[in-house]
């Protein structure tokens, strides 16, 4: 809740008068003081009502939904903009109203009665836009049934009608959320309780398959998630403690996508194929926490949550296949997965200037699923012959975290250290237990007037009981393989920070990093990474009228990977290159003083990923895939008035992708893939934007 307490500032200026007058020299008969005009400069909540609007319009260059994401100006097209802020306090009395349809779409009330009551609303759009130029045969896109043309099924994409029933679909959602919350105090007691509706429609890319055909598909997107929760907090000089109920329920519209088959399977006779959408699904939680003042050096803190996931939808057939629809074990598979989290933490000062950090945390994720058999069905094509019966298996997680750390500061130096142990126990995966010991050491010092530099460094070790090989999963994995979240591995970080300040002026940075992960017990998997990153920022105000802002970021990284084409010793090896850059700077300038601010910002961004395969004969290498974006924003505003400003700006975007897995791959390209045909990025949109905003 968002409290605004009247601070009675003015109150307290006119006693301070009051006494000044009291020991200044006599004064003559006092006169009749008129205070009525008399306004307070420094009180932060005056009465009364204000606030600002303001209205234009913008002007959208061309159509692009990868440029739309998240934006909302997938459109080529001339639209409303609208943005609004109101404030008014009274006797108690508060609200606070923001609203946004511009770039985005957002209401944000805040509003109360002060110590009485707090109220909030929050509703907001986000629109998910998926890639520029999709096309698909199927009608029926956002539904849960896609439809195919009679005779349309062919043995190859060359062989399908796609000339004639080929249409663009435009892959995306919009997400709506609504969030409702109120809260009360009652002396040392807080109640709070709060509700949220999500709300996601429209449609998103997936793949299904038919053994060795597939196709891309609009599934539907059809979601509700509701939330509710009950708090009550409890603070006191001492303690502070909250103690809540959350409910989360999940509800699908389409909770399966049945499609026709583009493909003639022939003897198979599948014309038809049939996939499992997120199930309806539930969570109920209750959380606390508790803080303890013990004593002035001396503060104990804990927290936890009790939680349990529900889901128990009806179960779909074993197939849409005649022949294929086989006898379940049960209607529902009747899941349940109970989770725990706790943390104990004690902080406490020392004489020295010592500040000690101990804590101890344990998570668990308990699957009270009943495990039973399930009969296998291929694709809608066949019953599975390696495994035509198999078991779902309930994975269980439990992890025990101890930390330690310290710091000391004496003057312009501070030193810190910490020390980590993450112990994780975990059933049905090859390696039950995994214990990592962490620590780092990190130092500040002040280098001199006006700039300070920042050292840390860390290491971290982790090892393994016995490594299995997995059985559960119904095909035996490479016995050599290890996975990398459970393989053993070294880490060590470092980074070094420096900020300096140039006379009054003008401040540096400067930030170097590396990492490298190494697996030297791993034959097959991932071998090892390294990571390094350099980044600098400058602010230089210039003069009173004008501030240049830049700052720049290059991150790399290397990986090593091994593997085997026959399930034995390793035979490849690959290499993988990623790269990142990018740089941006600002300016802002005050043209003509308390009248006229122009400025403009830039930022460019490189993305660089290359992978090469050693198989020993001399493959060639695969493309380098580059992505690039350049962003540019101009804007001037124009004060008509105290009141009355004019406001304009200019975005140009170019996004530009290099990317082999998508380039020149169309609906018909593959022999056994009726794809979407996305093509790599390759936009430039302009952005106008003009408006009129009005303070009251």
């Amino acid at each position: 809740m968002n409290t605004h307490p009247f601070l009675h500032s003015s109150v307290a200026l006119l006693a301070a008068l009051g006494v000044l007058g009291a020991v200044g020299p006599a004064t003559p008969a006092r006169a009749q003081v008129d205070t009525s005009q008399w306004k307070c400069a420094t009180c932060p909540y005056p009465k009364g009502s204000s606030g600002a609007v303001e209205a234009g319009a913008v002007s959208v260059s061309d159509t692009s939904r990868r440029f739309g994401d998240y934006t909302g100006l997938d459109r080529e097209g001339v639209r409303g903009a609208l943005q609004a802020e109101l404030s008014h306090r009274g006797d108690g009395t508060w609200v606070d109203l923001r609203v946004g349809e511009n770039f985005d779409r957002t209401l944000e009330v805040r509003g109360g009665v002060e110590g009485v009551v707090g109220l909030r609303l929050d509703a907001m759009e986000i629109p998910r836009r998926f890639g520029d130029g999709a096309r698909t045969p199927f009608t029926g896109a956002g539904s849960d049934r896609l439809v195919l043309p009679a005779g349309f099924a062919a043995t190859t994409t060359a062989g399908m009608p796609l000339a004639t029933t080929l249409q663009g679909i435009g892959l995306g959602y919009d997400h709506r959320r609504l969030d409702l919350g109120a809260s009360a105090p009652a002396g040392p007691f807080t109640v709070t309780i709060g509700a949220r509706r999500d709300v996601r429609e429209g449609t998103r890319p997936i793949a299904a398959s038919f053994f060795n055909t597939a196709a891309q598909l609009p599934a539907p997107v059809d979601h509700t998630t509701d939330q509710f929760e009950v708090a009550v907090g409890y603070a006191t000089r001492d303690l502070q403690a909250r103690l809540a109920w959350q409910y989360s329920r999940f509800d699908n519209g389409s909770p399966a996508l049945v499609w026709d088959n583009p493909f003639d399977t022939g003897a198979f006779g599948a014309t038809r194929g049939r996939i499992a959408l997120a199930p309806d699904n539930e969570f109920q939680q209750v959380s606390g926490a508790a803080g303890y003042q013990v004593a002035p050096a001396i503060r104990a803190s804990a927290d936890f949550a009790l939680g349990r996931a529900t889901q128990n939808e009806p179960l779909l057939p074993t197939s849409v296949t005649a022949g294929l629809v086989l006898p379940l074990p049960a209607a529902g598979i009747d899941g349940r997965v109970d989770t725990f989290n706790g943390n104990l933490r004690l902080t406490a000062a020392v004489p020295g200037g010592v500040r000690l950090v101990a804590s101890y945390s344990r998570d668990e994720r308990n699957n009270r699923t009943t495990v039973l058999a399930w009969p296998q069905v291929a694709t809608d094509l066949f019953v599975s012959a390696s495994a035509p019966v198999r078991s779902n298996t309930p994975f269980d997680e439990m992890r025990d975290r101890f930390r330690l750390q310290a710091d000391w500061r004496r003057g312009t130096l501070r030193l810190a250290a910490g020390l980590e142990q993450d112990n994780r126990t975990r059933n049905y995966h090859e390696a039950v237990r995994t214990r990592e010991t962490s620590a780092y050491a990190r130092a500040t010092v002040a280098a001199g007037e006006g700039a300070s530099l920042a050292f840390k460094l860390s290491y971290g070790d982790r090892d393994h009981d016995a490594y299995g090989v997995a059985t559960w999963f119904g095909t035996t994995e490479n016995t050599l393989l290890r996975k990398y979240e459970l393989a053993q591995r070294r880490r060590t970080e470092g980074s070094v920070r420096g900020d300096f300040a140039i006379g009054d002026n003008v401040a540096l940075g400067a930030t170097v990093e590396a990492g490298e992960d190494e697996y030297p017990a791993t034959l097959v998997g991932l071998r090892g990474t390294r990571r390094t990153s350099l980044g600098g920022d400058v602010a230089w105000t210039i003069d009173e009228r004008t501030r240049l802002t830049a700052w720049a970021q290059s991150e790399a990284v290397v990986s090593r990977q091994a593997g085997s084409q026959v399930v034995a010793a390793p035979d490849w090896n690959a290499r993988g290159r990623d790269r990142f850059d990018v740089v941006g700077i600002g300016v802002r300038h005050a043209l003509i003083p308390d009248r006229l601010d122009v400025g403009a910002d830039a930022v460019i961004s490189r993305a660089r990923s290359q992978l090469r395969v050693d198989t020993g004969i001399g493959d060639p290498a695969f493309p380098v895939d580059r992505m690039a974006t350049d962003t540019i924003k101009v804007y001037a505003s124009y004060k008509l008035s105290d009141s009355v400003s004019l406001n304009a700006g200019l975005w140009s975007e170019r996004g530009l992708a290099r990317d082999w897995r998508l380039a020149g791959v169309g609906p018909a390209t593959l022999p056994n893939l009726l794809a979407f045909g996305l093509q790599p990025a390759d936009y430039r949109v302009y952005v106008l934007r003009a408006s009129v905003r009005y303070r009251f």
